[in-house]
């Protein structure tokens, strides 16, 4: 008797190109398939492991021709010691307490979200996200996601991060927080954070999407140290100049 598998391959499509949002003068181009079927949190974990990354229920990858600059990175928790700075960036914000939230949009939320973004990312292409659309990026999702949050003792909401619970641990997909405590180093925080929740449940990898050398908004990443790249080879030890 001859036994037919029925798993079913996703299919892939490729976008047009545009102009790409890291590197001046170059054009941006990607594959991405559909989190469906039968198993799509195995389809994402094993996605994830090849370099692709998560929105809504799109998991994509650069596809730019002639550039390889985007870097899938993630931090080896077991191997991750915190510097002296990071250290304090842990002690200036001892009294936020992280908590993790089912995926559902707030109010609060996405007024925190339009607050980061008008700050920071002014020209960003998601600055005319309005409510529906951040309850999309939050809501549809077909695989074990959550929000963690960071509040203070009196329960003001300081950051967010919309997180992936992966085979092998845990997804940043997006995060946000109040530009305008800038001595908190937030976004840093939030980083560690979730390295020690990954320690906590046992977890040996935090993904932090791309790293693009020469991209001012990508160089935070290098310090989590030691920092592991994908490659042709697989994922290996990336040797990158660290900022303390």
């Amino acid at each position: 008797m001859t036994e037919h598998s029925t798993v079913r391959f996703p299919y892939f499509f490729v976008t047009v190109p545009a102009p790409c949002p890291y590197l001046p003068g170059r054009l941006e181009r990607k594959v991405f398939t559909r989190l469906t079927g039968d198993d799509p949190i195995a389809l994402n974990d094993a996605l994830t492991h090849a370099g692709f990354r998560r929105s809504q229920g799109i998991a994509y990858k650069p596809a730019c021709e002639g550039c390889q600059a985007c870097v899938s990175v993630r931090v080896p928790v077991d191997r991750f010691q915190p510097t002296r700075s990071m250290r304090k960036i842990i002690a200036r914000n001892i009294d936020l307490t992280l908590s993790q939230a089912p995926p559902f949009a707030t109010e609060e939320q996405f007024g925190l979200l339009r607050h980061y973004l008008e700050a920071r990312h002014p020209g960003g292409g998601m600055v005319e996200m309005d409510a529906l659309d951040y309850a999309a990026m939050i809501e549809d999702s077909p695989i074990d996601t959550h929000i963690a949050e960071y509040r203070n003792g009196a329960g003001r909401l300081y950051g967010a991060c919309l997180v992936d619970r992966l085979g092998d641990g845990l997804s940043l997909v997006y995060s946000f927080f109040n530009p305008d405590d800038a001595g908190r180093s937030l976004g840093s925080m939030m980083v560690l954070g979730q390295i020690e929740r990954a320690r906590q449940l046992g977890l040996p990898y935090v993904y932090l999407g791309y790293w693009i050398e020469g991209c001012r908004k990508m160089v935070y990443k290098a310090r989590y140290q030691p920092l592991e790249g994908l490659g042709p080879d697989g994922w290996r030890p990336l040797e990158i100049k660290a900022t303390d």
